[in-house]
């Protein structure tokens, strides 16, 4: 709602706006792309003109998307929902993301879903078992090991971490 906003308040009428991506019929001109990418800045936004940062910021946001579902129910293999949703080859989008962020698709992932499983176990309402199951891992073990290896904590040291901070 806030990028539809500055969009029209520099005369500029979006055709799409979805999440990282605004669709225009009329390009802006020079002074109205400097204005709105001023008040886009003040308020968190970028604009990215760059083929490759726009491919980026599509493969990171099909990820996050992607992890905002209930993965029990689907079979998810990221290496073909990305090539699939991008319409390119796995191992050039792998290759573009690990040059461009330092880190593999791989390890995003990983690090979502932990972040996931860190605001799941926040909130309390549900076991490990269940977060494990609900974000598609194999079993409790191998969330517990993986979380254990990005945090350093178990998922129940956090939780009881959690609880002693918050009250």
């Amino acid at each position: 709602m806030v990028v539809n906003d500055i969009f029209r308040s520099e005369g500029v009428e979006p055709s799409g706006v979805e999440l990282g991506e605004v669709t225009v019929a009329i390009e802006p001109d020079a002074q109205q792309l400097q204005h709105i990418q001023n008040k886009l800045e003040a308020v968190g936004f970028e604009i990215l003109s760059d083929q490759k940062h726009k491919l980026l910021e599509k493969i990171k946001t099909t990820i996050t998307e992607t992890l905002q579902q209930d993965l029990s129910t689907l079979n998810i293999n990221f290496s073909q929902l990305l090539s699939s949703a991008l319409h390119k080859d796995y191992s050039y989008l792998s290759k573009l993301f690990s040059e461009s962020e330092g880190t593999t698709i791989e390890k995003f992932i990983i690090d979502q879903k932990i972040d996931k499983v860190k605001e799941l176990l926040a909130y309390g309402e549900k076991t490990v078992n269940e977060i494990a199951y609900e974000l598609g891992y194999s079993s409790v073990a191998h969330l517990s090991s993986q979380f254990k290896k990005v945090t350093g904590f178990t998922p129940s040291a956090f939780r009881k971490m959690k609880t002693h901070r918050f009250p």
